[in-house]
């Protein structure tokens, strides 16, 4: 695995407990942010002027007669308009309206008096200051608005809430009426313009007529009247069809008769044509026929009667036969004479027919022009009807569309500001936005947080947790309460080693000031007082400082060795510690930088080894120099002191890779100055040994002198070994 790449985080499950810890870390910041919203809001309230307020309530109806106009349908309602009382509002904050009131209550004059030295407004500023001290709201579910106007002057506030409510009445009748009378002048004025187009084409309809010489009787007709009219045209049609069927009647009475011989025609002729002489000529042969059958019977063909009879017989069959051509020709020339008669009629009816169309046709124009005149005619007439219906409804009585129910009165206490109201929004607020900057700092800090945060970034365990404040035990001694944290630290570190041999350990930090040199001084006091031979190597050649926490020399140290100037025994110092050295760093010359990484040093690592149960190695920032990380190299163990809550997790990661890049055995991390007052979450690592320690001191005071001895002969044997 590449040491270089940073673990994945995991994700994380906030518990309530965590959230508690956040507000208790940073109750500072949640106090000093919460003190500064509360005083601000505090102050602001005081500070602001009072002013008082006053309500004036008005019904708002649209704009309708009392009665029913001439243009509006018996069915016909205004539908639910949802937007009229927010356009109302709009209207009330308009220049046309809040322009009257400030006319009317000379506010230019008097607010430059009060906010500008003096100077006279523009109605432009006044309708900002105004629109700023009023403020509308609709009733529920009714058409009332309430205006409501603020002032310092309960009287001034009073009188700007009835003047916007008369303006704005006085506003709503002007509209009406010059909407109706502007209406009514406009259809006067469009009557006026059908009056000239009329009379123009009346001219233009004059002289097509008497240019086309058409005479034209019906004034009101917009068509051309025919020469044949529908009913002669009707009358003419019923000839001409009379005429053909006696045409036909007869043509077909012809052809049926013509081909029948005398004797047939002699029988049907007196049923088809009503001929009365053939019927008496067809009688008396008849009777002459009946005579001379019964004379055929009496005489003999000589007889005189006989002959006479026969005779007439003949003459009559004569007779008959002659008249018999006679009907025949008869109906044939009726037949003629019914063709004829049908010819004419119909020619007749074409001919007017034909100049029915010659006269419309001519006459088109004309008549096109009388019906453009019957247009503008009728036009006309609906323009009479619409203004006359207009003018009535203008003096119909009009229902009151603005009515002020409650005029405003002068308030008797202020209303603003609000003070209870504002302090306790300032104090809300002021928790809100102090508890959540605190998370919001929560959540940009980076920096180690927990023990669970080490874990999980670095894959480390965590083998001590340092208290905040810690002093040193070199100076506190055994019994201090601080001690126990580094004895469970030394622990921790022994059941860490998988090998008895190791014994070198370096103690490294990613940055400066995480407590690297208190944390090697007072393990390894805790080491010496376990009875081992302890071996502090102060490896930070370039600000070195345990040499200061104790109290010697840095003259002669470790450098000195490494350049071979001193030997091993030269450069080791006592302390005042049984079991516990100390090497200082020694002066450091500006051409030996690279001397931790020479053979020497490996040489002193094993020197050391041998003479020491431990030797502990401070170093510099590992992140800064590369001192930290040769050093980590060639010891046996590595611990990393992380201080809370100081440098981002990233560069606490990047420190152990550094180790692990070089070779380094990296056994753990201390986690130093814990806060333990804000993170109970610590308190079980130290605070039940802080508890302990302060009980047995208190006592150690109530003790009897003797018993006090006792105790402290005891401590001293616990020290030493």
């Amino acid at each position: 695995m590449d040491p270089l790449k940073t673990q994945p985080s995991q994700e994380v499950k906030l518990h309530f407990l965590d959230y508690w810890r956040i507000i208790r870390i940073r109750k500072t910041v949640i106090l000093a942010v919460f003190l500064l919203v509360v005083i601000t809001a505090t102050l602001v309230t005081f500070i602001l002027p009072e002013s008082y307020a006053s309500v004036a309530r008005i019904k708002v109806e649209r704009n309708a007669s009392d009665i029913q106009g001439f243009t509006e349908g018996q069915g016909s309602s205004r539908g639910y308009d949802p937007y009229f009382i927010q356009n109302e509002f709009e209207v009330i904050q308009s220049e046309k309206v809040l322009g009257k009131v400030i006319d009317a209550l000379d506010l230019n004059t008097a607010w430059g008096l009060k906010y500008q030295n003096g100077q006279k407004l523009r109605t432009t500023e006044t309708i900002v200051l105004l629109k700023g001290r009023m403020a509308l709201r609709p009733v529920r579910n009714t058409s009332f608005i309430e205006i409501r106007a603020f002032s310092e002057d309960r009287d001034e506030a009073a009188k700007i809430a009835n003047a916007i409510a008369e303006e704005y009445k006085a506003y709503r009748m002007q509209q009406l009426l010059s909407l109706t009378t502007g209406g009514i002048k406009a259809l006067e004025d469009r009557y006026l313009e059908q009056e000239t187009k009329i009379r123009k084409v009346q001219e233009q309809a004059e002289e097509l007529r008497k240019k086309l010489g058409l005479n034209d009787p019906d004034v009101s007709g917009t068509s051309f009247q025919p020469l044949l009219e529908s009913e002669a045209l009707r009358r003419f049609e019923q000839l001409r069809i009379e005429s053909e069927m006696r045409y036909i009647g007869r043509q077909e009475l012809v052809n049926k008769l013509k081909p029948l011989p005398r004797d047939q025609l002699k029988q049907v002729l007196p049923t088809t044509v009503n001929d009365p002489i053939l019927t008496t000529s067809l009688g008396e042969l008849n009777l002459a026929e009946q005579k001379f059958v019964s004379l055929q019977k009496d005489f003999a063909p000589e007889h005189p009667e006989y002959i006479r009879i026969k005779g007439q017989l003949d003459t009559l069959n004569k007779q008959i036969n002659d008249r018999i051509d006679g009907i025949m020709i008869g109906l044939e020339n009726s037949v003629a004479t019914a063709k004829a008669e049908v010819d004419n009629l119909v020619k007749s009816v074409e001919g007017a027919k034909r100049l029915d169309m010659e006269k419309a046709e001519q006459s088109r124009p004309y008549f096109d022009k009388k019906r453009e005149l019957e247009n503008l005619l009728g036009f006309r007439r609906i323009l009479e009807m619409k203004i006359a219906s207009e003018k009535i409804d203008v003096e119909l009585p009009k229902t009151l569309m603005v009515e002020i129910t409650d005029r405003a009165q002068p308030g008797l206490r202020p209303v603003r500001p609000n003070k209870p109201l504002n302090i306790a929004l300032g104090i809300v607020i002021g928790l809100v936005v102090g508890v959540g900057l605190a998370f919001f700092i929560e959540y940009l800090d980076t920096s180690v947080k927990t023990i669970d945060d080490v874990e999980r970034s670095l894959q480390s365990p965590v083998l001590g947790v340092i208290p905040q404040n810690i002093g040193l035990l070199f100076d506190e001694g055994g019994e201090s309460p601080h001690a126990e944290a580094y004895r469970v630290l030394r622990t921790n570190v022994l059941f860490a080693r998988k090998d008895d041999k190791l014994t070198t350990v370096a103690v490294v930090s990613a940055g400066a000031g995480e407590g690297k040199s208190t944390t090697v001084l007072n393990l390894a006091t805790v080491f010496a007082q376990s009875g081992q031979r302890i071996l502090i190597v102060d490896s930070d050649l370039r600000r070195p400082t345990i040499h200061k926490m104790l109290g010697v020399t840095n003259n002669l140290g470790l450098t000195n060795f490494l350049l071979r100037q001193n030997p091993l025994e030269e450069v080791i110092q006592t302390t005042a510690i049984p079991g516990l050295d100390f090497m200082a760093s020694g002066k450091l010359p500006s051409s030996s930088l690279a001397i931790l990484s020479s053979a020497q040093m490996k040489d002193l690592v094993s020197e050391l080894k041998q003479r020491y149960d431990f030797v502990l190695f401070d170093s510099p920032p590992i992140m800064g120099v590369s001192d930290a990380s040769i050093l980590a190299s060639e010891v046996d163990l590595t611990l990393q002191v992380i201080q809370y809550r100081r440098y981002p997790q990233p560069m606490n990661i990047r420190a152990k890779q550094m180790v692990e890049k070089v070779g380094g055995n990296l056994i753990g991390i201390v986690l130093n100055n814990i806060n333990m007052s804000q993170d109970e979450s610590y308190y079980y690592y130290s605070g039940y040994y802080h508890d302990y320690y302060s009980k047995n001191e208190e006592t150690a005071r109530t003790a009897p002198a003797g018993k006090d001895a006792g105790a402290k002969d005891k401590a001293g044997i616990k020290q030493k070994y």
